[in-house]
């Protein structure tokens, strides 16, 4: 088995600080754990580990089984084997042998988690027949709830065991487990033990945390939310988010988080895990959260899950939230320092210009699907990387923010006398909606038409809102000569 003397010696103290006045009657355990090699062998005496799993069900009601060989009514329980990984997991396993209750159907009881509610000390007699003297047994007991409603069937373990039962906690066989099943304050339901934080940028990136790839630990070698399970001390399952970030990733300092929904998962025993997942916004680089658990931290949009050993359902609930969050409303606008001059777009501006032109369609009421943002920022990057008939013109926020941007474009006309040799647009004209009404915009403009004159642009085209119009006309454009070619538009059905 692995658990070993010291991690049960551990569990013994634990068990202590919670349970003072029961010193004396275990100190014999604590002796018994120092000297010998395996403390679960049913061939250690004079004294051994067992194990109890109590399942109450929703009425609190709890799982009693009728044994064959002593007669006696107990919780399922009994030896540990050399499969168990830890006490716990031989209750667990204990539960599916003697009354075919799955792990997939039990949960942790919240306050008690993996403790044991109960160390019970019981005398065993001679068993000739088994070629066992008078012993004693330190039985650790642990609560577990029912995951769904009803209690599942009982498929009962015919050679040990002739009977079951559910019975109300006041009529527990044992008056010790009795007396702290009473005390303990059980709900019988089940209630979040983990906590999870759904992390976003506000601009439809991820963080996400790589976990070590060591056997052992949940989600091995997977990306998953930042997060963990509850312990004892903490006073609500948000107290465990701030607790489990403050562990793992000290420099990740979140404000408000907004509970988002209970996920369910396994975890490395195969118990039912509900986790409270939180959603909070932060706009830092990983570096900056001096990450102490874990391989790394970092930003992902929706569109790269694929790429990512990711668990279906985390992926399926950033979907979700992205989805979410680009109907509900325009992506929220940057608060920068004060603004400087204008300048020429580059490459590394092109996750600010798509930003910045999601804002303008969202203006608009144009809707844009998950992930969208992404493909329109590597559009910007390819143009910006390259020195063809593209630019775009942008005015600083400060900080590798960009608060205002124009984009101009240039082709060729057909020929022509006395015309000019290439006809320009303007357009992707956007300001952060707390950076307007400070001329940022009509800089980009004026910058973008300049540009398109010096290229050789005899003409350049823009299509006005009407909260632009007056900005344009007095840059000198006009409408277009009514004596002229009258402009019409196709378009594809």
């Amino acid at each position: 088995m692995a658990a070993t003397p010291a991690d049960i010696a551990a569990t013994t103290r634990a068990y202590l600080q919670r349970h003072p006045g029961e010193h004396a009657r275990l100190q014999p355990l604590l002796d018994l754990l120092a000297t010998v090699p395996d403390p679960t062998d049913r061939a250690t005496l004079p004294a051994h580990v067992t194990c109890s799993g109590v399942v109450a069900d929703r009425d609190l009601h709890v799982l009693h089984i009728h044994h064959r060989a002593t007669g006696l009514v107990l919780c399922p329980g009994g030896h540990g084997e050399a499969t168990d990984k830890t006490l716990l997991g031989t209750a667990i396993r204990e539960v599916a042998e003697e009354a075919g209750i799955p792990a997939g159907a039990l949960c942790l009881a919240p306050r008690l988690l993996d403790a044991p509610v109960d160390i019970d000390v019981n005398d065993i007699d001679a068993n000739p027949a088994k070629g066992e003297v008078a012993h004693q047994h330190y039985d650790f007991r642990f609560v577990f709830h029912l995951a769904d409603g009803d209690p599942p069937p009982v498929d009962l373990q015919q050679d040990e065991v002739t009977g079951a039962e559910w019975r109300p906690l006041a009529e527990v066989s044992s008056p010790e487990l009795r007396a702290k099943l009473l005390a303990a304050g059980l709900t019988g339901r089940p209630e979040p033990v983990n906590a999870s934080a759904l992390v976003h940028d506000g601009r439809g990136a991820y963080l996400l945390h790589l976990r070590d790839n060591h056997p052992g630990i949940w989600a091995p070698g997977e990306w998953s939310l930042l997060g963990g399970g509850q312990e004892a001390g903490d006073a609500t399952i948000e107290a465990t988010l701030r607790r489990e970030l403050a562990e793992e990733a000290p420099g990740l300092h979140l404000g408000a988080v907004e509970p988002l929904t209970v996920e369910w998962t396994t975890d490395r025993h195969g118990l039912a895990v509900p986790i409270q997942i939180f959603t909070a916004r932060w706009n830092g680089h990983p570096d900056d959260a001096g990450l102490r658990e874990g391989v790394l931290l970092h930003w992902f949009h929706p569109d790269d899950l694929h790429r990512l050993n990711l668990r279906d359902s985390t992926r399926r609930l950033i979907q979700e939230h992205a989805a979410a969050q680009t109907a509900a409303r325009p992506p929220a606008p940057r608060t920068p320092p004060t603004a400087g001059p204008v300048r020429r777009a580059v490459a590394a501006d092109a996750e600010e210009l798509a930003r910045l032109r999601l804002v303008m369609l969202h203006s608009a009421n144009v809707a844009t699907p998950p992930g969208w943002e992404k493909t329109c920022a590597a559009w910007f990057r390819e143009r910006l990387t390259e020195q063809g008939a593209f630019a775009a013109f942008v005015v600083d926020g400060g900080e590798g923010t960009v608060v205002s941007c124009a984009a101009a474009q240039y082709d060729h006309c057909l020929p022509r006398p006395g015309q000019a040799p290439y006809i320009g647009v303007i357009a992707s004209v956007a300001t952060d909606p707390a950076h307007r009404r400070r001329g940022h915009a009509r800089q980009a403009v004026a910058a973008a038409r300049q540009w398109l004159a010096d290229v050789g642009c005899g003409q350049v085209h823009l299509t006005a809102s009407p909260d632009g119009e007056r900005l344009y006309r007095d840059l000198g454009f006009t409408d277009p000569d009514p004596a002229g070619p009258i402009p019409l538009a196709w378009s594809t059905p």
